[in-house]
């Protein structure tokens, strides 16, 4: 499909991609839903009235918001009939917006006059650990080989509540925490700044369709219904902090400190290209998590770091969202077998991905071992954990037939810690 918006090849936002966002302007500061195409955002506030469809007519109100929530909540075929109404509107055959010259100026704003914004109003935040060799490398760092994974790891999707108040958009810096922490083994407790501050690698997708009920779960064959679109993310970790207090009820303010995620939610539809065959899983999960369709993504994933005063930058990682060993499907399904209630916006996270090979690890406990083996910058210094100054960027991307699907960057900068 060939688009009038003109854009380069490796361009990550084509009209194959077609992300969601919330971006406001210098001269409109009200936040509003935008489409990422090319180096430009569509503005759908100023489009609603075309999406006449029949699952969207009645629900144009939802393009007028200032969050993507009340759009996630519609059922699956409006999603699918917004993707199509925007294709058709961007190509290159539709006059509607190209010929309409007052119209394309309001609608279309560059990328770079906008300020964006978390994407929805996140109700719930969970965070998985789905990666079997994060999992595997974490276990053999604290309990050894023969221990690595808990018995229940291949059993059920472990994960935990996270704090959504602390979720950022990508951009926002992040302060190095003050918490308790025990620096030799066997000692008493301190109080202090974290010395061995992490990031974690991962993505994350947001919940749609309609609020499910409190005692209703979602089952297996309709999880995909609830399951609007991903985004890049990182789980900000104070190793130190976490190391003391996560025994015997999980991690807590060693995760609540901050938590960055990519502005551009990238839908499931857009992503239906990259479907791969799903991690083997072995033994066969319960039959209420068993899913034989495929559910998993090649989405290629990258880390770089730049120290503070330096504009050289590092690539430390390079993972694949393919690594996961529970699906979103899973997740998603295991997370409401009690009956837990969803809600749209609502964030489940992978939990970090980490592949086999050592340069795939999605994190610096994993990369530099537990501090045992520094990482070599590109500016001459070397990392065990993250430095004052440093920033963080991830980004990730799927590449398709000449064409690249991308999330936008997912950036932040760990600042000093400020007196308590």
């Amino acid at each position: 499909m060939k688009c009038f918006v003109t854009y380069p090849k490796s361009c990550h936002f084509p009209i194959e991609n077609l992300p969601y966002g919330i971006f406001s302007t210098q001269n409109d500061k009200i936040h509003r839903i935008g489409v990422a195409i090319g180096n430009l955002i569509l503005d759908l506030k100023q489009i609603s009235h075309l999406f006449d469809g029949p699952h969207l007519k009645n629900h144009q109100h939802v393009f007028q918001e200032e969050t993507l929530n009340s759009f996630m909540a519609l059922e699956p075929s409006a999603w699918k009939e917004a993707r199509a109404k925007i294709q058709s509107l961007l190509s290159a055959d539709n006059p509607t917006l190209q010929d309409n010259a007052q119209l394309r100026e309001r609608a279309l704003v560059l990328q770079s006059d906008a300020t964006m914004h978390l994407p929805a109003k996140i109700g719930d935040y969970t965070d998985f650990y789905s990666s079997l060799h994060h999992a595997t490398n974490v276990g053999v760092m604290f309990r050894g080989k023969d221990n690595s994974l808990m018995p229940n790891w291949k059993h059920l999707p472990v994960g935990y509540h996270g704090r959504a108040s602390s979720v950022v958009v990508s951009g926002t810096p992040i302060t190095r925490p003050h918490g308790q922490t025990v620096p030799v083994d066997g000692a008493p407790p301190v109080f202090g700044s974290c010395k061995l501050m992490d990031f974690e690698l991962e993505m994350a997708f947001f919940v749609g369709g309609p609020p499910t009920k409190l005692g209703e779960p979602i089952k297996i064959e309709t999880a995909q219904n609830h399951i609007f679109g991903f985004v890049l993310m990182n789980d900000w970790s104070a190793r130190d902090i976490q190391k003391w207090e996560y025994i015997p009820l999980g991690p807590f303010t060693a995760k609540n400190l901050g938590t960055t995620i990519s502005p551009w939610v990238v839908t499931t539809l857009a992503l239906e290209p990259f479907i791969v065959d799903n991690f083997p899983q072995d033994p066969t999960p319960l039959p209420y998590l068993v899913h034989k369709d495929k559910f998993n993504f090649d989405i290629q994933l990258q880390v770089d770091i730049i120290p503070q005063n330096s504009a050289i930058s590092t690539t430390v990682c390079r993972s694949n969202y393919r690594y996961l060993y529970w699906t979103a499907k899973q997740q998603l399904v295991h997370h409401t077998v009690t009956g837990c209630n969803m809600n749209p916006g609502d964030l489940l996270a992978s939990g970090t991905i980490s592949g086999e090979a050592s340069d795939s690890f999605g994190s610096l406990l994993e990369l530099c071992w537990r501090g045992t083996k520094p990482l070599n910058m590109a500016d001459g210094s070397q990392r065990k954990f993250l430095q004052d100054g440093d920033t963080v960027t991830m980004n990730a991307f799927c590449e398709g037939n000449n064409f690249t699907v991308g999330f936008g960057a997912c950036a932040g900068t760990l600042l000093p810690c400020k007196n308590y």
